[in-house]
C-alpha cells in the first residue's frame, strides 16, 4: 500500500465516495462519532457523506433524537447516534471529568458550589422540556441562583458530564438542553471491555487505515486502553506498514475501482482531517497554518484526492448561500472546474 492508496481507502471508509447509506443516523453510527464544532457548519460533515440531503434533514434528525450532539470522547462537541450514546458516554466519563475540573479551576469556579444546583436543572427539564442556556439561566435566577455566563456554562457542562443532560431539539438556530434519560432511553448496559472493542472496531472500520496514535488521539482513551481494544479486534483487521508506521484497516475492504479525481469540500473539523494524530499526508507543512490555527481551529477545506489544496467560505446574500473557494497557490482551470458540482451541492444543502 502506497500513500495514494492509503488516502483512497480512507476516503472510501469515511463515506466520502460511493456507498449505500441513506440517512443521517446511519452515517453517524457508521463513523462512531463526528466532531460537531460550530453546529451550522458541522451539519455539512454529515451532509457531505449523503446524497440529496439538506441542512434541514440534519436538523430533523437532531430534533427526532436520532442523532445526538454532546461532548463525548475528547472534551469537544460530537454527533453520535442515539443508540451509541450511553456506552460511549460510559467510556468517556472517567477521562473527561479531570478535564472539566481543570476548566473550573482556570475560571476560579468552585465545583462544590456548582454541583448542588444540578438537581434543580433536572427539575427544570423534567417532563420532556427542552430549554436554551439563556432560558435555564433565567429560570435559575428566578429561584435565586444567580450565575454569570461562565459559571452557567460550567454548571451545564458538569450536568452533561454526569449524564444528566444532552443537547435536545433546536429552537431555530439555538441549541437546547434536555434530560438524557428522557431523550435517549438506555437500551442495555455493556461491559467496559465490550465498549472498548466496539469503539476500536468502529474507528478502524470507518477511519482506517489508521495507527495506534491516531486512535489514541481520536478516542481520548489511554494508550494502554487503546492497545487493549485493538488486540480484541486484531483477528478481523489487517495491518500495513507505510513509512515505518503500522496502519490498521478492515480485512474485507471492497473499494470500487476509480479513475476519477475525488474533488471534495469538507466541513471545518471534518473527520477526514481532525481524526488523525498525524496529518502530514493530507496537509503540506507549508499550508498547515492555513488549515489549523495555533489554538486548534480547523478551517473548511478543499480536498483533491485526499490532499488539502485550499479552503472555502460560506456567505449569505439575500438569504441565498454562496460558496467562495480559495486555493493554495496556482491551480489549473480544469482542476478548479472539478469542484463546481460540489459547490452547487453545498449551496443547495444550505438553500
Amino acid at each position: 500500500m502506497n500513500h495514494d492508496e492509503l488516502l483512497y481507502i480512507r476516503l472510501y471508509n469515511q463515506l466520502l465516495t460511493l456507498h449505500e447509506l441513506k440517512e443521517p443516523r446511519e452515517v453517524v453510527a457508521r463513523m462512531g462519532a463526528i466532531q460537531s464544532q460550530a453546529l451550522d457548519m458541522a451539519k455539512w460533515a454529515i451532509g457531505s457523506r449523503l446524497q440529496g440531503h439538506t441542512a434541514k434533514s440534519i436538523t430533523d434528525a437532531l430534533n427526532r433524537g436520532e442523532v445526538i450532539r454532546t461532548h463525548i470522547l475528547r472534551p469537544t462537541w460530537h454527533f453520535v447516534a442515539a443508540e451509541d450514546l450511553w456506552w460511549m458516554y460510559s467510556l468517556s466519563y472517567p477521562r473527561l471529568k479531570p478535564v472539566y475540573r481543570s476548566y473550573a479551576k482556570m475560571l476560579g469556579a468552585d465545583e462544590s458550589l456548582l454541583y448542588p444546583h444540578i438537581p434543580l436543572i433536572e427539575v427544570l427539564l423534567s417532563g420532556g422540556r427542552h430549554l436554551t442556556k439563556q432560558e435555564i439561566g433565567n429560570a435559575l435566577a428566578e429561584r435565586k441562583v444567580i450565575l454569570d455566563d461562565n459559571h452557567l456554562s460550567l454548571l451545564l457542562s458538569f450536568a452533561e458530564l454526569e449524564g444528566i443532560i444532552v443537547n435536545g431539539e433546536l429552537d431555530g438556530n439555538r441549541q437546547t438542553f434536555t434530560l438524557m434519560e428522557e431523550w435517549v432511553p438506555r437500551i442495555r448496559d455493556i461491559s467496559r471491555e465490550e465498549a472498548l472493542e466496539r469503539l476500536a472496531r468502529r474507528y478502524f472500520t470507518s477511519h482506517g487505515p489508521a495507527t495506534l496514535q491516531d486512535f489514541n488521539w481520536w478516542s481520548g482513551l489511554s494508550v494502554t486502553e487503546c492497545r487493549q481494544a485493538m488486540e480484541m479486534i486484531r483477528p478481523h483487521f489487517i495491518r500495513e506498514t507505510v513509512n515505518e508506521k503500522e496502519y490498521w484497516m478492515p480485512d474485507d475492504i471492497r473499494t470500487p475501482s476509480s479513475n476519477q479525481d475525488s474533488a471534495l469540500l469538507l466541513a471545518p473539523f471534518d473527520e477526514f482531517v481532525v481524526s488523525y494524530k498525524d496529518r502530514s499526508g493530507i496537509i503540506e507543512e507549508t499550508h498547515y497554518s492555513k488549515v489549523i490555527t495555533r489554538n486548534g481551529i480547523f478551517s473548511p477545506t478543499i480536498m483533491l484526492n485526499g490532499t488539502t489544496i485550499g479552503s472555502w467560505k460560506k456567505s449569505m446574500k439575500k438569504n441565498v448561500p454562496r460558496i467562495t473557494l480559495t486555493f493554495f497557490g496556482n491551480v489549473p482551470k480544469n482542476t478548479i472546474r472539478l469542484f463546481q458540482p460540489e459547490v452547487a451541492r453545498l449551496e443547495q444543502f444550505y438553500a
